[in-house]
């Protein structure tokens, strides 16, 4: 499971962070993709085809589609599991398609604000193969450095957008909609009850609400970062957890973009650090660039680290 909170209301940066939860890794690699890169949608029916017009830091699942990631005009994207349903994607028809693990990536390589992403939401058709033989439904969120967002989930064979800076928290399933209905039972938010305490999506969606509601002006850009990364280890679950249901998984790493500044953060649960890169110093790069986010010697400004690697997808 994974969490995703926007803090869009200081004057310092705007910053999101996303949490990555499952059973076993994801396997990531931390990229930079340069503008300029030829991309197939591996859909089903006609796969859309594209070249990136924006570079990008992305980090990647199992080699084969983007989780999340930021482009050089301060867009960020990211896709979080939502319970596959039957029918929950658009049916067949004559646009062509992009797999959801790929949906991030397009729309990072395509567009330069939330506003875009709306506007064309329609133009190609998100498709969900079997990915190592389960479903996995995704839904989608962006935000970009004018402080807007947007949640776009598959719902019924159409994609419903909610679009609007209020729309700063995302969790998993349920749908937004009720997430947004079960948090008018808490306080400051139109209910009395407290904070709760579980690390269920609906949980960790109300926690993560009410903790970023309260935080405090930042006074620097490290508080700014370190604010919402505070709030993601706040809904995040620990290794060894006696979890054995299968419903419940540990959190393997949390990525902070920093749409303001272009410097896109990363820290893996089983590392005591910290690291970041630059986009905005990569972003004219012709050559794709990563590296393996588990390394514990990496640290701070690891621009200079990334080695050229050939794209997997």
């Amino acid at each position: 499971m994974c969490t995703r909170v926007f803090w869009n209301t200081n004057s310092i940066a705007k910053v999101a962070v996303r949490s990555c939860d499952w059973a076993v890794s994801d396997e990531p690699r931390v990229w930079f993709v340069p503008r300029g890169t030829r991309r197939t949608g591996h859909g089903d029916g006609t796969s859309h085809e594209w070249t990136s017009k924006h570079s990008s830091v992305a980090t990647s699942i199992w080699d084969l589609g983007t989780d999340d990631g930021i482009n050089e005009r301060g867009l960020a994207a990211h896709v979080l599991y939502l319970n596959p349903e039957p029918g929950m994607y658009e049916p067949a028809d004559d646009r062509p398609s992009v797999m959801n693990a790929l949906w991030a990536q397009y729309v990072l390589d395509n567009f330069a604000s939330v506003a875009e992403v709306v506007e064309h939401v329609g133009d190609v058709r998100i498709t969900s193969p079997d990915i190592r033989g389960a479903q996995m439904g995704t839904h989608l969120a962006v935000e970009d450095s004018s402080g807007d967002a947007a949640v776009i989930e598959p719902i019924g064979g159409r994609l419903v957008v909610h679009h609007g800076p209020e729309y700063n928290v995302m969790a998993n399933s349920p749908v937004l909609s009720e997430q947004l209905e079960n948090l008018k039972r808490y306080a400051p938010f139109g209910g009395e009850l407290p904070p709760p305490g579980d690390i269920t999506s609906l949980d960790r969606f109300v926690r993560s609400s009410y903790f970023l509601h309260y935080l405090p002006e930042p006074q620097s850009l490290q508080e700014a970062v370190a604010g919402v990364l505070s709030i993601g280890r706040n809904t995040a679950v620990p290794f060894g957890a006696p979890y054995d249901d299968g419903g419940v998984f540990p959190t393997w790493w949390h990525a902070v973009s920093d749409v303001t500044n272009l410097t896109y953060y990363f820290s893996a649960t089983r590392s005591p650090s910290v690291f970041w890169l630059d986009l905005a110093a990569l972003a004219d790069g012709t050559e794709s660039l990563a590296l393996d986010p588990h390394d514990i010697t990496l640290v701070g400004d690891v621009t200079s680290r990334l080695e050229p690697t050939a794209l997997p997808y």
